[in-house]
């Protein structure tokens, strides 16, 4: 986004909020786009030490930073993080709904309250934090950007993994209804599908992804959370004016290979007919 300019003065910063941004692909994309010049919002759940890491960051950087906790199983009280960030940093021009979480169990183990925890955080939380950024940007009146980060489980399934797939689902749809009905306004949606990627959701940290060996996956290594942020990165920008609707693939090219492979190769077999 480019800084806007209401009255005479200096020019003012565009803000972004990142929803857990205290580790993982949320720090990385809050110091992306710190160096972008934008102004940061930064919410953590459990991490207040990785999130203050983050804050000094992004003033590293040369930007400001807000920090808030966010609990996406309080909701609908929750959401007002967003309006909390926004009044600190004085508007908001870009969401990042990255916080999430997920679960591996049968479908027939499964019970009510973890359904409705993986659902609340990975899909109901990002709607309401949406929801009021979006009325936010349409009072401001110059638009702004709202992305989603999914998961490759957004478009395919994963054996176990039954309420975050749906909840992954439902956000990419979530991601097209509201690119249609907020184009109006000037503000464009959009989604990012990681895939495996070294961070503390995944068991890995500070991970050196080119000496990990995925056989899997087409490009051979995990993501780097840094790839991820790029991406994002991009659809924040002024060079993603016309996109809205999408959903981007971080994934090595794990989605490609459909039905036939996954992260859990073994081996290289598969790249022989």
């Amino acid at each position: 986004m480019e800084p806007h300019q209401d009255t005479p003065g200096p020019r003012i910063a565009p803000v972004a909020l990142i929803t857990g941004s205290d580790s993982g692909i949320g720090r990385a994309t809050a110091v992306r786009l710190a160096e972008a010049g934008m102004d940061i919002g930064i919410t953590w759940h459990r991490d207040h030490v990785g999130a203050r890491r983050t804050a000094d960051e992004v003033r590293a950087a040369g930007r400001r930073a807000a920090i808030e906790q966010l609990d996406l199983t309080r909701l609908p009280e929750a959401a007002g993080v967003i309006d909390r960030l926004a009044d600190e940093l004085g508007r908001i021009d870009v969401l990042v709904n990255n916080a999430g979480t997920g679960t591996m169990a049968p479908f027939l183990d499964l019970d009510l309250n973890t359904v409705r925890h993986v659902i609340d955080v990975d899909l109901v939380g990002p709607f309401l934090c949406g929801q009021r950024a979006a009325h936010r940007m349409i009072d401001q009146g110059d638009g702004g950007r709202i992305i989603n980060v999914t998961s490759v489980h957004e478009h395919q399934p994963r054996v176990g993994a039954a309420p975050y797939c749906a909840a992954k689902g439902g956000l990419g749809l979530l991601t097209q209804v509201m690119a249609l009905e907020l184009a109006e306004h000037g503000i464009t949606v959009n989604a990012v599908a990681p895939g495996e990627i070294a961070t503390p959701m995944t068991g890995q940290t500070d991970t050196d992804v080119t000496t990990e060996r995925r056989p899997g996956v087409p490009l051979g290594r995990p993501g780097d959370a840094r790839e991820v942020a790029a991406v994002i990165s991009f659809l924040a920008g002024p060079e993603a004016s016309y996109v809205t609707g999408a959903s981007w693939v971080v994934d090595g090219g794990m989605v490609r290979m459909g039905p036939q492979a996954g992260s859990h190769l073994r081996d290289d077999a598969w790249r022989r007919p």
